[in-house]
């Protein structure tokens, strides 16, 4: 049985089918459109998800939309009348798209399989899909499950219990008092766009001292001991208006938020440090009182906050719960693997078993090239590769260039699915070398130089190297470096303090984003950090994802060359072809290239 799952139409639209309860494909659509966050349906992410389960649509049984568009109408139509006549101006600056597509999935959803398909279609709603993605794939047969984003249809955050087959929501916060809204609020206000810029102010609060924590929790937060809160709506917009946070908001903190382009001050890393104190804060007593409600010894998480690795880290370290697992796409895009999931277990009830790591497969499932493939999208831009005929000896080779110190692209197997290069579309560098956080920033990412690298680690060797009990095979928690001291000196100079065994990766508080490589998940990147690991004594690589700034994750092997060619990329890995940065021709377009991609 073949149930196509679709999350479509805010952000980060995706799609997956899944066959027989296994997730066969799941693909975000931005990867294909080559345009960030894309929210358009997605067509593309959808016939890929067909070609590979070997169907066309006719061959579904089911397509399953990850939210109820009526139910979220309604909250909009509420909202609106609740916020009269205030709300007007966001009123109508909603209605077309509502009018022309939203209110209208059946159609659109046709449309996008072209009319092929007259199957049933059906609704889950937004905290269900992202709960079914949470637990489904774990591999826990038993375990709490939290959810937490901005806003689906009301529920801003949930909590549930997943047995067996069976996932049962037990209670919820709900719209306008939200956990992804208030940290995008805080996104904004520091000058990073909503829904791509959190993860730049997650990055940015090492780099400050949390002194608003206590005016945010005094003034805009109600925070109570099960972790729900209420936001005093007097210090945000978007409710009724067209920005994210009110000119009452702006007083509290002393004058209005920082342009995009603006100079980072102190300011903003204090305040981008004290809401993520909070939200910590929020995270550590949902899950404690999850625990004493439950009793349950696992915990999944989902939703866009679950995308908050610091966070996770302290859940993981000390929070109640024994196990942690964190679904890879735990944003919005994860939503068409969950409703898929959860229309063949929690609808139809058909049994589960649990896999003994997880069944999400690293989640590498997305596309993937051939030989044929590569040289076809290579050659024509004028490619010079060393092919190599056996595994052993592109690993070797590939080992040899990050030990000389070369950055290397690495583009093989299936693209992950979800936020995080794990290793099949990464950019790989010495996490050893002082510099190299800030020339992976500067000349090959083109990004802002306070941004931390992500380290890779043989899973049999991370406890050498990370205070980190259990696995992170998604680069989703956040532990403390071992040996590393928090660098001295204050904001952006705090950069050139960073000490210790592997510079590159830890981060100016002495922590580092963690992800452990195993040779079950990723056989060839595991292969590759034990070459490295043979030849430098060091088990550990910078893993970063293969794009720069403001692009999608590279999709296809034209992709990965033009970046490679109009970056300071030193070599490029194409399945078991090899290019070096000076046997290739000179490539045009390296201006055009880098404009052709909004800053995210």
């Amino acid at each position: 049985m073949n149930i196509l799952g679709i999350s479509a139409f805010f952000h980060d639209s995706a799609a997956a089918v899944v066959s027989d309860g296994r997730i066969v494909a799941a693909a975000e659509e931005e990867r294909f459109s080559r345009r960030k966050h894309d929210d358009s349906f997605p067509s593309r992410a959808v016939a890929f998800c067909l070609e590979s389960a070997g169907i066309q649509a006719n061959g579904l049984d089911a397509v399953v939309f990850y939210e109820k568009p009526l139910v979220k109408f309604e909250r909009l139509l509420e909202t609106t009348l609740a916020f009269a006549p205030r709300g007007f101006r966001s009123f109508l600056a909603a209605m077309p798209r509502w009018l022309q597509t939203k209110l209208h999935l059946p159609r659109e959803i046709d449309r996008g399989l072209e009319g092929s398909y007259d199957g049933p279609i059906f609704f889950t709603t937004h905290h269900e899909s992202h709960a079914a993605s949470g637990f489904y794939p774990s591999p826990f047969a038993e375990a709490a499950i939290l959810t937490l984003d901005g806003v689906g249809e009301w529920s801003t955050a949930s909590w549930g219990i997943g047995r067996g087959s069976a996932i049962r929501l037990e209670a919820e916060m709900r719209f306008p008092h939200s956990p992804g809204l208030l940290y995008s609020a805080f996104t904004l206000f520091c000058g990073f766009r909503v829904n791509s810029g959190e993860y730049k102010l997650m990055g940015l609060a090492p780099y400050g001292d949390p002194r608003f924590a206590d005016v945010i929790l005094r003034e805009i937060v109600d925070v109570r001991e099960d972790g729900s809160f209420w936001l005093d709506q007097s210090f945000f917009d978007y409710c009724a208006g067209l920005r994210m946070t009110s000119r009452r908001f702006d007083r509290l903190f002393g004058g209005p938020g920082r342009t995009p382009d603006g100079p980072l001050t102190q300011r903003e890393m204090d305040i981008a440090a004290s809401v993520q104190r909070v939200i910590e804060e929020i995270v550590l007593r949902m899950a404690r009182h999850i625990h004493a409600q439950t009793g349950l010894a696992n915990l999944c998480l989902a939703g866009g906050v679950a995308l908050n690795c610091v966070a996770n880290g302290r859940l993981l370290r000390e929070g109640p719960f024994d196990r942690l697992w964190v679904q890879p796409a735990a944003g919005d895009a994860g939503g068409a693997v969950g409703a898929a999931l959860a229309h063949w277990f929690g609808h139809l009830g058909r049994p589960r078993v649990a896999a003994p790591a997880d069944s999400q497969q690293g989640s590498a499932l997305g596309p993937t090239y051939d030989d044929q493939a590569i040289v076809a999208a290579v050659e024509p831009l004028g490619g010079v590769a060393q092919t190599f005929t056996d595994e052993r000896g592109i690993v070797a080779a590939i080992a040899a260039e990050l030990a000389a110190g070369r950055i290397v692209g690495h583009f093989s197997g299936r693209a992950e699915f979800g936020p995080r290069a794990l290793g099949h579309r990464s950019i790989l560098a010495d996490p050893r070398q002082p510099e190299m956080q800030r020339r992976l920033n500067l000349a090959i990412k083109f990004r802002e130089s306070f941004r931390p690298f992500a380290p890779a680690v043989l899973a049999e060797r991370q406890e050498e190297y990370f205070e980190l009990s259990g696995e992170s095979p998604y680069m989703l928690v956040v532990a403390p470096v071992r040996g590393a001291a928090p660098s001295a000196g204050e904001g952006l100079a705090r950069l050139s303090g960073v000490g210790g065994t592997l510079p590159a990766v830890t981060h100016v508080d002495g922590s580092a984003r963690v992800q452990t490589v195993d040779a079950v998940r990723s056989p060839r990147f595991h292969a590759i950090l034990q070459a490295f690991d043979r030849l430098t004594g060091c088990p550990v690589l910078v893993n970063t994802s293969f794009n720069i700034r403001g692009e999608p994750i590279v999709h296809d092997p034209a992709d990965a060359y033009r970046c490679f060619m109009y970056t300071e990329m030193d070599s490029l890995v194409l399945g078991d072809r090899l290019y070096r940065k000076e046997q290739q021709p000179p490539l045009a377009g390296a201006d055009a290239y880098r404009r052709s991609f909004r800053p995210d």
